[in-house]
């Protein structure tokens, strides 16, 4: 009969090793998971290659050229000649409308961080109970999604379209007059803002919804044996496990408002007497309007410098735990 060995195996891997052999070095894993194979670069390259050209041409070289293009005097026919410096930026800080775009963006942050997503994380919760038709009721507010926000301006130019609109029609019946909303330099920015609500509000309830059933119920049994009423489970265990996508939802909401142009140009155009234009729009009124391409260009520079900042501030500010998370579950996966 065989005696059994007295040496123990340990399994790594499938593959048992001896424990009298000498163990890894700390960084062995770690160099085994980074380091690619001679045979596999030519396919990393064959991958990115395409990706990196597409990102210089459509990224990083407009990025040079509106740089380039704001130092001049330039109405974008032939090649800039008249260099001015930062004369152009002098005039965008100086201008009242400019000022004024800075102002209702800020307007239009406020109102999504106190308004939109708190409502859309509300109706997460209750969609996320037993009701019956839930399913269409995530769908019916997903909906204005999926729609073009060219195509949501034209449909809420006609919902309040003067004489013949449906807001308008019920508006009247009811005394007021809704048709006027757009035309009011005193509620346009609001009406503007209800109108990206509308179609904003489906993808944050959906995130939100995503991220509430992603949280194991156990937890929430735990919470609920140990004493905790509804709201004390929903604030001390739901809403700090929300707490990434939160913070994701804050920076899409925040950025999506800085460039937010396309809605707002089909809904208004700017007006009345700018009181719903953006930085966007008034880049596009001295652009491809007034043929001040150079001063257009550097509009376009500070939208971008807004937008790369409050980015990296809140990625290594607010996000920090989350990002290292990622990167340490990545990681501990290789």
């Amino acid at each position: 009969m065989t005696r059994p060995s007295t040496v123990s195996h340990r399994w790594h891997g499938g593959r048992a090793t001896d424990p009298s052999a000498p163990a890894p070095g700390p960084g062995a894993a770690r160099r085994r998971g980074r380091r690619p194979r001679p045979g596999h670069r030519g396919v990393l390259a064959a991958f990115l290659t395409p990706s990196l050209v597409l990102f210089l041409l459509l990224v990083i070289a407009p990025i040079v050229v509106a740089s380039y293009a704001s130092l001049y005097k330039w109405n974008g026919f032939g090649l800039p000649e008249n260099y001015v410096g930062l004369d152009n930026y002098t005039r965008a800080f100086g201008d009242p409308t400019f000022r004024g775009d800075l102002w209702r963006g800020l307007v239009l942050i406020v109102l999504s961080l106190v308004v939109q997503l708190p409502a859309a994380l509300g109706l997460a919760m209750l969609l996320n109970q037993p009701l019956r038709g839930r399913g269409v009721y995530r769908l019916v507010f997903f909906a204005p999604y999926v729609l073009s926000e060219v195509t949501t301006a034209v449909l809420f130019t006609l919902v309040f379209s003067p004489n013949r609109g449906l807001g308008e029609a019920i508006s009247r019946w009811l005394g007021a007059d809704a048709g006027a909303v757009f035309a009011d330099p005193d509620t346009v920015l609001v009406a503007v803002f209800m109108v990206v609500s509308w179609k904003y509000f489906g993808l944050y309830m959906m995130l939100f919804l995503a991220a509430r059933q992603g949280i194991p119920k156990e937890l929430l049994e735990a919470a609920t044996t140990d004493g905790a009423s509804s709201w004390q489970a929903f604030r001390y265990v739901t809403l700090p496990l929300l707490g990434p996508t939160i913070r994701i939802s804050v920076f899409l909401s925040v950025i999506g408002t800085i460039q937010l142009f396309d809605m707002v140009w089909v809904l208004t155009g700017g007006g009345p007497i700018h009181s719903s234009e953006t930085m966007a729009v008034t880049m596009y009124q001295y652009g491809f309007r007034r043929f001040e391409v150079g001063y257009a260009s550097a509009i376009s520079i500070v939208m971008f410098v807004l937008s790369l900042v409050f980015a990296l501030f809140y990625q290594r500010v607010v996000m920090r735990r989350d990002t290292e998370g990622a990167i340490t579950t990545q990681g501990v996966q290789r």
